[in-house]
């Protein structure tokens, strides 16, 4: 087993500002939002007919930012900005709340329960998954940086409060996170409908990082191979998966049990 991790002082929690979306719009406004790197922009929307050369810088910055664009009606560009707005064909959707470090989250506690997200793409589940990961006590959320959704107005909305007080941070590459968990002494915990043992099974008063991916796909391979372990929630119906943000909801609240037990009989 690894060594023992040294006990950090517990801090307070990060202080969020309130979440709401921000739209920055006009060419020069967004392309100082996408080089400052201040906050994260989520997407960039820019209006079809809409002269290609005049935002190749914005294109470009994208590109090696891996920051989404895409082409919409100039209709729907001034429905997100306030009436006659000059906002020159493009707008950035820029995240509601901040992202804080890993390391944030790993000093939390002297036992740190972290929950990571392996492509969840729908804004509702994630919403929900830190709700529920708030609900139990846990330390943080990290998703990753592409290829899933960020932050924004409908995670927020579905949070439903929660994303002011749950850290939340982003990677650029899982498996590099999970390393990094794994050497400060965090046990990572992936979870796969073909694991060898439940949910129940796994001590959860260990520091662990448990791993959720999609309900389509699970975890991607190589993610998996990189947990410590897999675990699995055991399913009685017809149906073999559960939403994700009811699969986080039922292990954050065994490890929550377990780790109310102490060191008695689980």
């Amino acid at each position: 087993m690894r060594k023992s991790r040294p006990h950090p002082v517990k801090n307070e929690g990060p202080k969020f500002a309130a979440a709401s979306e921000t739209v920055v719009f006009g060419v020069l406004p967004v392309l100082e939002s996408l080089k400052a790197e201040r906050r994260s922009v989520e997407k960039v929307l820019i209006a079809e007919g809409s002269r290609e050369r005049r935002f190749a810088e914005v294109m470009d910055v994208c590109r090696q930012r891996g920051i989404a664009w895409s082409h919409v009606s100039r209709d729907k560009i001034a429905g997100l900005v306030p009436p006659g707005a000059n906002h020159q064909g493009i707008v950035a959707l820029v995240s509601p709340a901040s992202y804080v470090e890993v390391d944030e989250m790993i000093s939390a506690s002297e036992t740190p329960l972290i929950v990571l997200l392996d492509g969840i793409e729908d804004p509702r589940n994630l919403g929900a998954v830190i709700r529920t990961a708030e609900c139990a006590g846990a330390d943080g959320v990290i998703i990753p940086e592409r290829r899933a959704v960020g932050l924004n107005e409908t995670v927020a909305r579905s949070s439903a409060g929660a994303l002011e007080y749950m850290r939340v941070a982003r990677s650029g590459n899982l498996n590099r996170t999970i390393e990094e968990l794994k050497r400060n002494d965090i046990w990572v915990v992936g979870t796969s409908i073909d694991a060898s043992i439940d949910h129940t099974q796994w001590d959860w008063r260990l520091p662990s990082a448990l791993v959720l991916g999609s309900e389509g796909s699970g975890l991607h391979r190589l993610v998996a191979e990189n947990c410590d372990t897999l675990v699995k929630i055991p399913m009685y119906g017809k149906i073999d998966s559960l939403n994700v943000s009811v699969a986080a909801g039922v292990i954050l609240f065994e490890a929550r049990r377990q780790r109310s037990a102490g060191n008695e009989d689980l």
